[in-house]
């Protein structure tokens, strides 16, 4: 309805046009907002006070010619110009009835595909070989993977990135460990946990000259390409990889092997990279080693800080790899928009990165590459979650310590299921409880990670949203009548229609911004309407007629089909009984 209003103002400043001077970017300014204030309308505009310096009239005066020029339409009611110069719009009952009558009966919800897919490479999760996922990869990895489910609704081509940290110095060490260990085993191995493994490869590197060697000639010849080095570098990916796919499936994430890009997807270009940047004059040689120097990047001093893209002995880095990474997605791919979902403090490294990609003509205009940032997971002291002895948080600790405290609180609520049953219900809440405590929450800032608030059924929770749809579906256990045509007579139906017609601009909005939390609070804030409906407007009691009854078990219906639609798109399981 928002897009459909914008259009209409949109006509009327055109009409208008023939008459006065219009700011050319002034169609770009104008909003369609939700009122807060019933009393105003469904929606409201800020078109008049944005014309009233450029063209030296009242903000009031500018409305009623906007109101005058607007085209006829069926879905508006009652048009009114309130306080200062707003033009309020009040939306046809009748019209939204029968459009929420239609999403009932669309499997969509009427939120159509895009007309112009795209190519979208979203980059997200990106753990580290021989390392175990910690709690601080859930950010990444939850909200990446919902920004992937709500592109891919809405009809684009998503490729999932997971760029893991496959590729480095270090891998000498681990692969003369990894042998070390076979040797004395006779056989090969499995690792169970890879902190301990990475932990006794870094003492023995540190402590026995003869390993340190071993370890760095290893990286040599994995570089170099060395058949059995490579062997050995494959085991941890693969060892690593099957524990992460284990928590990716336990998380109900997308990703999956294929999607896995590590840095060593990468290292083959480097060389071809850095040449082509010092042909075409963007990179030169400074103390031996291979530099980019940008002009908005400078040191306290003032003085152009240098971009290394080669090291003096002939290493490359990180920087060098984010450059042929962005290449590899517009050339591979296609990409015409890259989204990477990252550690907020990686800002200023990424963007010179893509600066330097840009340069070189290795991103073509009009393709759009986001840091989507987020902030870090706190414990109640404030301070980065950790253990209780100051340690890092497994993730698969996380989720076990999780699904206890859920299975604890259904032996205290009591329920009938069968032990598939509990065990489907204890996985879904806390793993959705686990995410949505994340999900729900402006990635930009830091929060507190809270047990008790998490797993609440009351406040904006998972719990809360998987009650509520379970509570609908209870209403139609216990009804004999079916859903019929949607009448909106009371105030708490035409609430509870203008925030079912709004589902599409919150999805719309996740896609847009990268921000789920806005599609978390829509849903939580149409669970709160709905049960406002439902306390003022009587469904199954006796004495309402049918026609009306029918006409709510719909609103019911959709209620509940919005938010298990809403919850899948983050990642988060419903169910019908709870």
């Amino acid at each position: 309805m928002k897009e459909h209003l914008a259009a209409l103002v949109r006509a009327s400043l055109n009409a208008l046009h023939q008459d006065f001077t219009f700011p050319e970017d002034i169609a770009d300014k104008i909003r369609i907002d939700h009122t807060k204030d019933k009393a105003h309308g469904d929606f409201a505009t800020n078109a008049a006070m944005l014309l009233a310096k450029p063209l030296g009239q009242k903000p009031r005066d500018i409305a009623e010619l906007i109101i005058k020029n607007l085209p006829q339409d069926e879905r508006i009611s009652k048009i009114e110009i309130a306080g200062p110069g707003f033009i309020n719009f009040f939306v046809n009952a009748n019209y939204s009835a029968a459009q929420l009558t239609e999403m009932l009966a669309d499997d969509r919800l009427n939120i159509a595909k895009v007309k112009q897919p795209q190519n979208i490479v979203v980059d997200y999760s990106a753990p580290n070989v021989a390392k175990e996922m910690a709690v601080h990869h859930i950010r990444s990895t939850v909200i990446g993977d919902a920004m992937v489910r709500v592109l891919e609704f809405l009809g684009h081509n998503v490729i999932r990135a997971n760029h893991i940290g496959d590729w480095g110095t270090q891998f000498g060490m681990l692969i003369a460990y990894l042998e070390k260990c076979e040797n004395e085993s006779g056989s090969g191995m499995e690792l169970s946990d890879f902190e301990a493994f990475y932990r006794e490869a870094k003492r023995f590197y540190d402590e026995d000259e003869a390993f340190a060697q071993k370890a760095r000639s290893y990286v040599v010849k994995l570089q170099g390409g060395d058949e059995y080095c490579q062997k050995m570098w494959q085991k941890l990916v693969t060892m690593t990889m099957e524990q992460n796919q284990a928590i990716y499936d336990r998380l109900d994430v997308t990703l999956s092997q294929k999607d896995v890009m590590g840095e060593s997807l990468y290292n083959p270009m480097l060389p071809e990279v850095v040449d082509d940047l010092i042909k075409k004059g963007i990179a030169v040689e400074d103390q031996g080693a291979i530099v980019v120097f940008l002009d908005d990047m400078k040191n306290k001093d003032g003085e152009k800080f240098g971009y290394i893209v080669r090291k003096s002995d002939g290493g490359y880095l990180y920087n060098t790899t984010d450059i042929a990474c962005v290449k590899y997605r517009v050339d591979h791919f296609h990409a015409q928009r890259m989204v990477y979902f990252t550690d907020s403090r990686q800002h200023a490294h990424l963007e010179a990165a893509w600066k330097i990609a840009r340069m070189a003509g290795y991103v073509p205009e009009g393709v759009s590459i986001e840091h989507a940032p987020f902030g870090m997971m706190l414990g109640k002291d404030g301070k980065p979650f950790k253990t209780r002895t100051g340690g890092t948080v497994k993730l698969k600790d996380l989720l076990d310590e999780a699904e206890k405290r859920v299975s604890d609180m259904l032996d205290a609520r009591g329920g009938e299921y069968t032990p598939e049953e509990r065990k489907q219900v204890v996985h879904d809440v806390a793993i959705g409880a686990v995410k949505y405590a994340d999900l729900s929450k402006n990635r930009l800032t830091d929060y507190i990670f809270d047990w008790e608030q998490m797993l609440s059924f009351e406040g904006n929770t998972a719990p809360y949203l998987q009650y509520a749809y379970s509570r609908i579906q209870s209403i139609f256990r216990k009804s004999k009548l079916q859903p019929g045509l949607i009448l909106i007579n009371a105030e708490q139906e035409e609430d509870l229609a203008n925030k079912l017609l709004a589902f599409s601009e919150a999805v719309n909005a996740v896609a847009q911004k990268g921000m789920p939390h806005l599609l978390c609070t829509y849903l939580y804030e149409l669970s709160g309407i709905f049960m406002r409906f439902y306390e003022a407007c009587p469904v199954l009691k006796e004495g309402v007629d049918e026609d009306t009854c029918r006409s709510r078990l719909a609103l019911c219906a959709l209620t509940a089909k919005v938010l298990k639609q809403g919850l899948g798109l983050l990642g988060i399981n419903v169910m019908e009984k709870m």
